[in-house]
Order: structure tokens, then sequence, then C-alpha cells
């Protein structure tokens, strides 16, 4: 299985959907998102575990994550009692989480029988989630991320302009990083044909300190990627200060003036490795 040291583009399909769902795993995402709740209406969730189950069985060609039913509901359960043991699921995302309690209660009861839990990624998607970030990120050694649902907290916040949502986005960032979790993924952009718009959000996404988007279709991966790599110049500058460093250990500047110390080489390896990404 192909695993990405620094996954950027992660690809919603509907679980109750199996043929889009083969489309997704050969789309050259990085992780492939089944989607039981949102994208599955009420009569077929039944299906789409069954058939994600049926998926799940062996591991796919690319990581699998799954998106449960929301946890305060009767259909979450099931999901986890059915997917969690299985070989091919690499993820567990969790809708609509509002405290530490949630990803607890989920650690404790979806590791397999052979210990260790599955990695959970949670999405806050209230405002009490979004106040509770940084305990819910810290809440579990399960936990390996947070995002946003974007759709559903700015429908909770009544939030019009999608500046609006810039403070909450902060927020996790900085929650994620605090507890020491790689940088949260980008929500979605619902507009499947406004490349344009697509890439300008990423770039504003990456500016705030996002690393790589969720998408609802193959045609936005190839936006997100280019949006999240390294520019050849930011690649060179990293080059150069990584140089630097090694030839002259600790704080110093460089030939154009820049001062540079541990934390902006830190930087630089970072934009060196998510270079070397594949």
């Amino acid at each position: 299985m192909r695993i990405p040291a620094l996954p950027l583009t992660w690809l919603y399909a509907p679980g109750d959907h199996p043929e889009v769902v083969a489309k997704a795993l050969v789309s050259g995402a990085d992780v492939v998102l089944i989607d039981l709740e949102d994208a599955v209406a009420p009569h077929r969730k039944k299906y789409a575990r069954a058939a994600t189950a049926e998926l799940l069985s062996d591991p796919p060609p690319v990581p699998v994550h799954v998106r449960v039913n929301a946890l305060s509901g009767p259909l979450a359960e099931a999901d986890l009692r059915t997917l969690a043991p299985l070989p091919g699921l690499s993820g567990l995302r969790l809708p609509k989480v509002t405290s530490p309690a949630d990803v607890v209660r989920v650690a404790e009861h979806s590791a397999p029988s052979e210990g260790g839990a599955i990695p959970l990624y949670a999405l806050l998607e209230t405002a009490l989630g979004v106040e509770h970030a940084f305990t819910i990120a810290a809440a579990h050694p399960a936990v390996r991320g947070i995002g946003l649902g974007e759709a559903d907290l700015r429908a909770d916040l009544g939030v019009r302009e999608d500046a609006g949502l810039d403070w909450a986005r902060a927020r996790i960032v900085v929650a994620a990083r605090a507890a020491g979790l790689a940088p949260p993924t980008q929500s979605i952009y619902p507009d499947i044909r406004d490349l344009e718009g697509l890439a300008a959000s990423c770039a504003h996404g990456r500016t705030l300190g996002f690393l790589g988007r969720a998408a609802i279709h193959p045609r936005q991966l190839p936006v997100i990627e280019h949006a999240y790599l390294p520019t050849p110049a930011e690649v060179e500058t990293a080059e150069l200060i990584v140089k630097a460093a090694a030839t002259e250990p600790g704080a110093q500047a460089l030939p154009d003036g820049r001062f540079v110390d541990a934390a902006v080489v830190a930087g630089a390896r970072r934009t060196l490795a998510l270079s070397r990404r594949k």
C-alpha cells in the first residue's frame, strides 16, 4: 500500500455506492474517505455499512478512512463494531465531536483484539466542539488529527461570509500543534466546477497553517496538491537554510541577511520533506 508520509489529498466517496468508491481508490488521492454519514440517505445506511465492510475485509491499494455516523445517534455503535476490526481500515473520522469524552469512548471501544486503537480524526462542527479543540486533540493517543466540518459549523454560528470562519480555522491549527498533532486538513470546497476558487481557498488555507485538503470530486485533487506542494523557490530557500545550518550550527544570518535559528531550520526541513513526499 502506498502511504505518503505527508498526505495532501483526501477524497470522499459515499459508502452506499461501491462503484464510486472503486473509482476513488484509483483516483490518485493519498487517502480515500468512505462516508457513511451525510452522503448516505437514511434508508441506505445499513447497506453502506455492509458494502464498506466487504471492501475493508482486505487491505485496499491506498489508505481508507471511514466517516461513521454521528456519535450521538443510534447508528455509530454498529458502524464502529462492524468496521474497527477489519484489516483494510486505516482510520476513523468522527463527526460532530463536542468533547474529549466522545473520542475517549470510541478509542476504548474500537481497539482491535491484537491491541492498539484505530487512528481517530475528530471533526469539530459546532461552536462547542471548537471551544474544546485542544482538549479533544489531546484526549487520547489514538487521536491523530482534528478538523472542521465547515458546513455544519457555518450553520451553527450563523456565518454568512467565508472569512467569518477564519478564527475557528486558526483555532484548530493552534490546537493541533499544541497537542503535537499534524497540521489539520482543510474542509471540502463544495463547488466542484470552480477550480480557480478552490485554488484561491487552498492558498488561503495554507497561510493559516493547514496542510492538504479533503475533496469531493477527483478533479479537485491536482488543484489541492499543487496548492500545498512547496514551490521551486521555497525548496531552493529551504535547501540553503538546511545547508547553512549544517555548516554552522546555531543562530546565524544567511548571505541575504535573513536570520536563521532552530525554528527556521525545522520549517525548512518540513518543506524539503514535503517536496519529497512521494
